[in-house]
């Protein structure tokens, strides 16, 4: 009988941590296991999964909710749980924040292993005193924790970190390639969310201490979200009109950053941030916050493959984006040695270290 593996999260739009779970659930098909995937609700953009891999949606009707908040979180909760009874995964393996604790409650009592998996800041994902006394008291009940940090796994206390282990992100395929050596577009590019923790402001501010010293660079910003206005009236504030682009999320990010002079990227917290994985998969020189919990610090060794830079470090950024600027040969040599990472997180290399610890799991009694 096959191994049936359910991946619980509020949704597949797309993100960071949702195209991880795409990418494992898509694998674990390949592989031969039966999988489903479980959303709390459908998303307007999300990855697209494999027609085989069944979906099941968690949340309860329009019809089913009530004024009162508890009513509505015990009508999810006994729905949730019936939909684990009814598919009988050997093994549900959720992300982020309150779904752990979902996972692990409506899993109790049951013969389903629970794996449950942290890919922020953990003070992020768990920000309150409640939040922190809940993870430490349920996760003692999951069958095994994944980290993508050193950081993030320390700060849990040690008998939940006897039953972690750190697993990275594998590289998406569509960034494994043969690094671009021809002439670089002049622009300076970033991606992610327009938000206030990926901190656009900060490189927008940084490149304005350059820019007429480097009058035939750019500054691209590819991402939506809730700070788009405000970056756009700072840009206008900065006399920046046309040295700074905010155009939105793009289907094909390998064609629109492949060419680029710099990658920055600009974060207050991080997990395992995949949009640096990707620009230095691709072989661009990186710049990036040396930010909570510490995933660019295990990507990057400061000026052999990139550059780190203190959060919020506005000053700093500018120097080193003059320094980079103004120094072909470092770009060049920094690019080449990020692009080895392309070995380091290969799919088929990463998939397997997932694969090895489910079976681990599964077969422990």
């Amino acid at each position: 009988m096959k191994r049936h593996i359910a991946f619980y999260i509020s949704s597949l739009r797309k993100g960071g941590a949702e195209r991880v779970f795409a990418n494992l659930a898509e694998y674990f098909y390949s592989k031969g296991y039966q999988v489903t995937v479980v959303t709390q609700y459908i998303s307007d953009n999300e990855y697209s999964i494999n027609p085989g891999i069944q979906r099941t949606i968690s949340d309860i009707e329009e019809t089913e909710c009530s004024r009162f908040r508890i009513i509505n979180f015990y009508r999810r909760f006994i729905k949730l749980r019936r939909i684990w009874m009814q598919i009988r995964p050997n093994l549900v393996f959720s992300c982020i924040g309150k779904n752990n604790f979902m996972a692990i409650a409506t899993t109790l009592f049951s013969k389903i292993k629970v794996v449950v998996s942290i890919v922020g800041e953990p003070t992020a994902e768990y920000d309150t005193k409640g939040m922190r006394l809940t993870a430490k008291l349920l996760f003692r009940q999951a069958d095994g924790i994944v980290f993508q940090t050193q950081d993030a796994k320390a700060f849990f206390p040690k008998y939940l970190q006897k039953k972690a282990i750190i697993l990275p992100n594998s590289l998406n395929p569509l960034f494994i390639q043969e690094r671009y050596t021809g002439v670089r577009d002049k622009q300076i590019v970033t991606v992610g969310r327009l938000d206030g923790n990926k901190n656009q402001k900060m490189l927008i501010e940084a490149f304005a201490g350059i820019e007429k010293k480097y009058p035939d660079y750019s500054v691209v910003c590819y991402g939506g979200g809730e700070s788009r206005d405000k970056l756009t009236a700072l840009i206008e504030r900065l006399g920046l009109r046309n040295r700074v682009q905010l155009p939105g999320v793009t289907t094909d990010i390998v064609s629109a950053i492949r060419k680029s002079t710099l990658f920055v990227l600009t974060s207050d917290t991080e997990g395992m941030p995949n949009a640096l994985i990707e620009a230095m998969a691709l072989g661009l020189p990186v710049i990036s916050t040396d930010c909570p919990c510490g995933g660019p610090r295990e990507l990057i060794t400061h000026g052999k493959n990139g550059m780190l830079i203190p959060v919020r470090g506005t000053e700093t950024l500018t120097r080193t984006l003059d320094t980079l600027l103004s120094d072909a040969q470092l770009r060049e040599q920094l690019g080449k040695n990020a692009a080895q990472i392309q070995e380091r997180l290969h799919p088929d290399k990463i998939n397997k270290q997932w694969e090895s610890y489910f079976e681990k799991i599964l077969g422990e009694r």
